[in-house]
């Protein structure tokens, strides 16, 4: 029934913003965080936890203890695309998607084509040099010489844009987030636990008729939700989209 019920509010929509965390990603097998088989239940054999090495002052303290774990633990470059991706790329291709916010950081959403993409949490895809501002794509990380990234301009380190503990987030794309959660009329959230703030606090803004929860697992907001689906976000969107 609640998928008859998504699917009809789709169809009778033109201003949907879809919100979306980790469980969007796994279904093209990057890791989450949280979970059995997320990375800070990893065993690997590192000096410190993951949440620790994720953190901005680590990354300064201890430069290539950071890059050693970024590039082996957040960088999936042969990842592609799942039926989730596709199925929002659709929706904004049709007019009923107006925007995109995402707590990843690897690009998926854009390489399936959707356009209006708020990523909260930055991307591995763009790079700055932090003492002249250069930027660089992933392959410069990837293909660096040495474990720290070094800019070919003036020397500096080359650090990820992406967002470590300790840091905020981009105001100009938060401020975008919360302004199209305030404008739609139907929030479809993905594949996220909602424990991460301030990304999971941006609900909070929505005002429109119709909050759909699509997860796997419970949250905190299922029961402010006026459509709720615990099952796989890739498989519940491509279904409603597929006419």
């Amino acid at each position: 029934m609640d998928y008859e019920n998504l699917k009809s509010a789709i169809k009778s929509s033109n201003n949907i913003v879809f919100f979306g965390g980790a469980g969007v990603s796994t279904e093209s097998n990057i890791p989450d965080f949280r979970s059995e088989a997320g990375l800070y239940k990893t065993k690997d054999n590192y000096s410190y936890p993951p949440e620790v090495m994720l953190s901005h002052s680590f990354f300064k303290s201890h430069t290539e203890d950071f890059f050693n774990f970024y590039k082996s633990k957040m960088i999936y470059k042969n990842a592609k695309p799942n039926g989730a991706h596709y199925a929002l790329a659709k929706l904004e291709k049709l007019g009923k998607l107006k925007a995109v916010i995402t707590q990843n950081i690897d690009g998926l959403h854009q390489m399936a084509g959707s356009k209006n993409v708020f990523e909260l949490h930055g991307s591995i895809h763009r790079n700055f040099c932090t003492k002249c501002g250069k930027s660089f794509d992933l392959d410069y990380i990837i293909n660096s010489k040495s474990v720290i990234p070094k800019c070919d301009k003036c020397g500096g380190i080359v650090k990820p844009d992406v967002v470590l503990y300790e840091e905020g987030l981009d105001m100009n794309t938060l401020n975008n987030a919360i302004k199209f959660t305030q404008d739609a009329d139907i929030l479809i959230v993905g594949g996220t636990s909602l424990v991460v703030y301030p990304a999971a606090g941006i609900i909070d803004y929505f005002n429109g008729s119709k909050l759909v929860l699509i997860n796997k697992s419970s949250t905190p907001y299922d029961n402010k939700a006026d459509i709720v689906i615990h099952d796989s976000i890739g498989s519940v969107l491509s279904s409603i989209t597929c006419d």
